[in-house]
């Protein structure tokens, strides 16, 4: 598998190749030095949009594991997956929010290592099956005004108990309208939720797509 780093097409050039069918493997041929590009190619968000904020836990030691397991904080997706992202940030923003990142793509090895200590289906995909992280279609994230103030959504990122859950009724109008507003804006915008976890999102056609265990590399 092959991560391209550098965006080597123009990103209207890429955004004319969205309407081309979709291939089941990212693809290797090059033409005129550069990589053929699909919806199913690994690239990296921030070589196609500056709009959002990250704060990519797995690459710090502040997450559940208690540990560094990511090399440098990168948020690498199949193409179709990043255009819907950008898609759903366009409509945040318009209303003076943006989209912050706590992770991405997640290689297979992370989600076994994962699952060793949580071996919970409610809150970490089993990994004989793998996750739609483990394939590049999901993403953690909140929303942050456009100072960069993180909206309250009740919990923190990856709390694992019944307040995580978008059915937790016993918080404030504040709290569970932000949560709807993340949760309708994303699902419009091609992304599926999953109930117990407010911050994980899934793009609807990523469970087709492949389980990886590639790392990226790190400048």
């Amino acid at each position: 598998m092959t991560f391209y780093f550098k965006p080597l097409l123009l990103f209207c050039t890429i955004f004319c190749l969205f309407s081309c069918k979709s291939q089941t493997v990212i693809a290797n041929l090059e033409r005129n030095n550069q990589p053929v590009v699909n919806d199913t190619t690994f690239v990296n968000l921030k070589d196609y949009s500056t709009n959002f904020l990250y704060d990519m836990k797995y690459a710090t030691s502040d997450n559940f594991l208690k540990a560094k397991v990511y090399d440098c904080a990168e948020c690498f997706l199949r193409l179709k997956t990043v255009k819907a992202m950008i898609s759903a940030n366009e409509v945040f923003m318009k209303m003076g929010y943006k989209i912050k990142i706590f992770d991405c793509y997640r290689p297979l090895d992370i989600q076994k290592r994962m699952w060793k200590i949580v071996p919970n289906p409610s809150y970490v995909a089993n990994p004989s099956k793998g996750s739609i992280h483990n394939r590049g279609g999901a993403v953690d994230i909140t929303l942050v005004d456009l100072n960069g103030k993180t909206l309250d959504m009740g919990t923190t990122f990856d709390f694992f108990g019944k307040e995580a859950s978008h059915n937790y009724e016993n918080f404030s109008k504040e709290i569970k309208s932000n949560r709807e507003l993340l949760k309708t804006k994303m699902i419009k915008n091609g992304f599926n939720s999953l109930e117990s976890e407010w911050w994980h999102y899934n793009l609807k056609s990523a469970l087709n797509d492949q389980v990886s265990n590639a790392k990226w590399k790190c400048d």
